[in-house]
């Protein structure tokens, strides 16, 4: 698995961010357009992708909204177009961060470190995550809400394990319908819908007025800590 997908139609900024990153000891590939981009990752996963917004071809918002119907990699806008439109369009498409053009390299950088730190340091050898008041134990499949043990069914703890995982990040309905039921379920969406209702039943002081797991309104979930 390579660390970044750098997606930038512009040759010289393409090369001069791959060198970059390479020198702080990214392994980066890098592609030209949408379309080459969306082809590589139907074969190849990768830790983190850079995309462009104006793109020849697919642009950088449907190339991340394709992105998102099937995978949850953290993706990190770099972009000329800097008016609030178009930021709040980023992020709705599933953006993880968006940084304005001209880079700044240092900035960028520590951008990537922030995502790679937040997306995979939960990652922990003991497999006990703890996140705002919820501890699970991925080896023994158990949950602790605030101390007390929660026995939830499969689906429930695997929908509510993957929200955790993605603290702050809104994932989309179709991605969490896919990880959790499989593509090819004969489940419907609503199924999604009820188990995140029996979840807030269980984790919510007041499940009509949930702070963990919060509805985005036409994109899906996301898990807050409290």
């Amino acid at each position: 698995m390579i660390d970044v997908l750098l997606v930038e139609d512009h040759q010289e900024l393409n090369e001069l961010i791959r060198i970059f990153l390479e020198r702080e000891g990214y392994l980066v590939h890098s592609v030209f357009t949408g379309e080459e981009a969306l082809a590589y990752l139907t074969e190849n996963k990768v830790k983190l992708m850079i995309l462009d917004v104006s793109l020849p071809g697919t642009d950088g918002f449907a190339v991340c909204a394709a992105v998102r119907e099937h995978s949850n990699t953290p993706i990190l806008f770099l972009s000329a177009r800097v008016n609030k439109e178009d930021k709040m369009n980023g992020f709705i498409q599933g953006a993880d961060d968006y940084v304005e053009k001209p880079v700044d390299m240092e900035l960028l950088c520590a951008k990537i470190k922030a995502l790679m730190r937040r997306e995979y340091s939960m990652k922990q050898e003991n497999a006990v995550i703890s996140s705002g008041g919820i501890s699970i134990d991925t080896d023994a499949k158990q949950v602790f809400v605030n101390h007390r043990k929660l026995a939830l069914p499969v689906k429930e703890y695997e929908l509510l394990l993957l929200l955790v995982q993605n603290p702050g990040k809104t994932l989309r309905k179709e991605y969490l319908f896919d990880q959790i039921w499989g593509a090819d379920s004969f489940s419907e969406n609503q199924t999604l819908t009820v188990h995140i209702k029996m979840l807030r039943d269980k984790i919510e002081d007041d499940p009509r007025n949930p702070k963990r797991i919060q509805t985005v309104w036409g994109v899906g979930y996301k898990y807050e800590e409290i």
